[in-house]
């Protein structure tokens, strides 16, 4: 338990203009100096490059995660699979599609200490159990790692690839995960951090220098920093509701960026609804695992 008066409170900075729908995943590409993040269901790949313009990238109907790739480009979880996206192009390498039920789409996901690309997946409606949390390895094979998820979301794994964090949203909760060091499985989920209902849901997480974790609250307003052992330290506010996932990024990674959606909210009621925010925490982020292709694919 945590007393308010020792939680830190701090306010985000709005970056851009509400450029997004439903703006998720951001990601810091240190081959290219630029923040990626997507348009979720406008199937968009954002780029903010150095001097903060933004670029749209058409990727597919959905565009649910984005990863680095080693040697450079970028992998991609679209509605119902994996894509590569090669440097310098414009339109990525869709795979096979995991599955044809329409009613079923990707969400969020990253990649392991090993080189792996997770995503998760969660219906249309939310409705319970229909997710699955995927994975591509280095050979583009795809298989269920964890299946009757609701709503995944944010994974992250700790640098030395020990311990992973995930959330599936409607717990309430962020899970911590034991990774088998030779195979990278996941074992021994229990729950890390508990998000009262008042406070709103985890959303995105990511993971600073110091092991604590700063996770994104979906209606919550804000993005909180908690200990290892789950006690909340700080609390960065935004002057929108809908907070969907934050990254560590800039040369030093020692900026947080943060997205939010305005997914059914008006424009008029909340200009900030959509836009990318960032906050400088006094700490720095981890980089980020690479997806790892096997060098003929």
């Amino acid at each position: 338990m945590h007393s308010e008066s020792t939680v830190a409170n701090h306010r985000a900075e709005q970056v851009t203009e509400n450029c997004a729908e439903h703006g998720e995943g951001p990601v810091w590409d240190e081959t290219t100096g630029q923040l990626h993040w997507v348009d979720m269901l406008a199937g968009d790949l954002l780029t903010m490059a150095p001097g903060g313009v933004v670029g749209r990238t058409k990727v597919g109907t959905v565009a649910a995660v984005a990863r680095p790739v080693v040697g450079g480009g970028l992998v991609l979880a679209l509605e119902r699979g994996f894509a590569l996206l090669r440097p310098g192009r414009q339109t990525p390498e869709s795979l096979p599609e995991l599955w044809n039920d329409p009613s079923v789409r990707m969400n969020d996901g990253g990649c392991d200490a090993l080189g792996r690309f997770y995503a998760g997946s969660m219906a249309y409606d939310e409705s319970p159990g229909r997710g699955t949390l995927w994975r591509l390895d280095g050979e583009l094979r795809a298989e269920p790692v964890l299946e009757g998820v609701t709503i995944s979301n944010g994974l992250a794994w700790t640098p030395d690839g020990a311990t992973a964090y995930y959330v599936d949203t409607p717990t309430r909760r962020v899970d911590r995960f034991d990774v088998a060091p030779e195979s990278g499985e996941l074992h021994g989920r229990r729950p890390a951090v508990r998000v009262p209902e008042e406070l709103g849901a985890p959303d995105g997480l990511t993971l600073d220098a110091e092991g604590c974790l700063w996770v994104a609250l979906w209606q919550g307003g804000a993005v909180h920093r908690y200990s290892p052992d789950g006690e909340l330290l700080t609390r960065v506010e935004l002057p929108t509701p809908q907070v969907t996932a934050c990254a560590f990024g800039g040369p030093a990674l020692d900026t947080l960026y943060i997205t939010t959606s305005r997914q059914g909210i008006e424009e008029r009621e909340d200009p900030h609804a959509g836009a990318l925010f960032r906050f400088t925490p006094g700490v720095r982020g981890n980089r980020v695992h690479p997806f790892r292709p096997e060098e003929d694919v």
